[in-house]
């Protein structure tokens, strides 16, 4: 297993591609603290863990605030003892204009999408410098972070915001052995923040299809393993071809 007893915090594993990063790095031996802000939510994907024979626990917490994810930190250390990954999976949308969002809309969408990966990591980096043995983090950023959008303004300089938040992290946390990359889908599964999948979703990109998490999964597992140690700081697009044809 590549995965084995390495502990690993993954942010909105409740549904989507959270789910399937909790699924996929759980299979590889992974103990798994499902973080969500649906209790109900990050309990059955916990128990689902458990029941196929892997670790979990579920930890409802507001991202945004600080205090609630040191409480989260210290709750992983107290059963596990250390943490070795985080993946910052977390968001929110607006899907509004400049014209119509209000100023709690783009505080709530940025505080979740950006504040929210910045305060887990810097919370979880003091944890693995503490630890003395390095670490893996992988944010989870979005094409819509290198292009502007009719339908959001928020969650597209949330994310935009996310991609330089994995930089800057590379460059600042590389002399402690931790490793900061991102990952940027495009209309994976079911649109940010709903459960459902919208039939009439418009693709545009080079396989025809919508991407499913799972193929957004394998990838962040890439990059926490030692398959991708000499990979530091860098985003991988995850979104069949699409950005290629951005303009």
């Amino acid at each position: 297993m590549k995965l084995q007893d390495q502990v690993a915090i993954i942010t909105g594993a409740g549904r989507n591609i959270g789910a399937d990063i909790a699924r996929l790095f759980a299979a590889e031996g992974a103990k798994i603290a499902v973080v969500d802000m649906d209790q109900g939510r990050g309990e059955a994907m916990a128990a689902e863990i458990r029941s196929s024979g892997g670790e979990a626990m579920a930890v409802v917490a507001d991202i945004s605030k600080g205090a609630e994810v040191q409480n989260l930190v210290r709750r992983v250390v107290e059963k596990w003892g250390r943490i070795d990954i985080l993946i910052n999976n977390a968001a929110i949308s607006d899907n509004k204009t400049v014209f119509s969002i209000t100023e709690e809309e783009w505080n709530k969408t940025l505080g979740v999408t950006l504040t929210g990966p910045f305060l887990v990591a810097k919370y979880v980096a003091e944890q693995m410098v503490q630890q003395g043995q390095g670490g893996k983090i992988v944010n989870i950023a979005s094409t819509s972070g290198f292009q502007g959008r009719a339908s959001a303004i928020a969650y597209t300089s949330a994310k935009a915001g996310v991609l330089n938040l994995t930089r800057s992290l590379a460059v600042q946390l590389a002399p402690y052995n931790i490793r900061v990359n991102s990952v940027s889908p495009n209309k994976i599964g079911s649109p940010v923040g709903k459960d459902e999948i919208d039939p009439n979703r418009q693709i545009d990109n080079l396989v025809g299809r919508p991407g499913v998490p799972m193929e957004v999964a394998s990838v962040v597992l890439f990059l926490v393993t030692d398959d991708a140690k000499f990979v530091i700081g860098q985003d991988i697009k995850v979104d069949g071809g699409f950005s290629i044809k951005m303009v």
